[in-house]
């Protein structure tokens, strides 16, 4: 597995901490986005949301591009797939555990049938 720095994955999970950037790369993954769309439905101004895009572009999740005047912004997926890579480790150590706790549930657990419900014949 590759292995992340440091500072980069603590660029991409502060990024990804905040309600408003989360919602930001989720329109990002259906197509790119102007700074004034990604802004719309939060109610935010551009100014605001110019720092939540800032924050990704340094996190490495976005890309922006100016078209003249327009500033276009696009997922970059990389990095999620590098925090996913990461979080895959303790995803198989919860995995492990979880089966572990079965096993056991099952072995102190007595097997009982559900009930006949009204109208069933025996």
């Amino acid at each position: 597995m590759v292995e992340l720095n440091a500072p980069q994955l603590d660029s991409i999970f502060h990024a990804l901490g905040d309600a408003t950037r989360r919602r930001m790369l989720r329109e990002l993954a259906d197509s790119e986005r102007t700074v004034s769309q990604l802004a719309e439905p939060f109610e935010i101004s551009l100014a605001a949301a110019s720092k939540h895009i800032k924050v990704l572009e340094n996190a490495g999740l976005i890309r922006r591009e100016v078209r003249g005047r327009t500033h276009m912004c696009r997922l970059d997926p990389g990095p999620l797939a590098s925090a996913h890579q990461w979080l895959s480790v303790y995803e198989r150590f919860w995995t492990g555990r979880l089966d572990v706790l079965e096993q056991l549930l099952r072995k102190e657990a007595p097997i009982i049938s559900p009930a006949p419900e009204k109208g069933d014949d025996q």
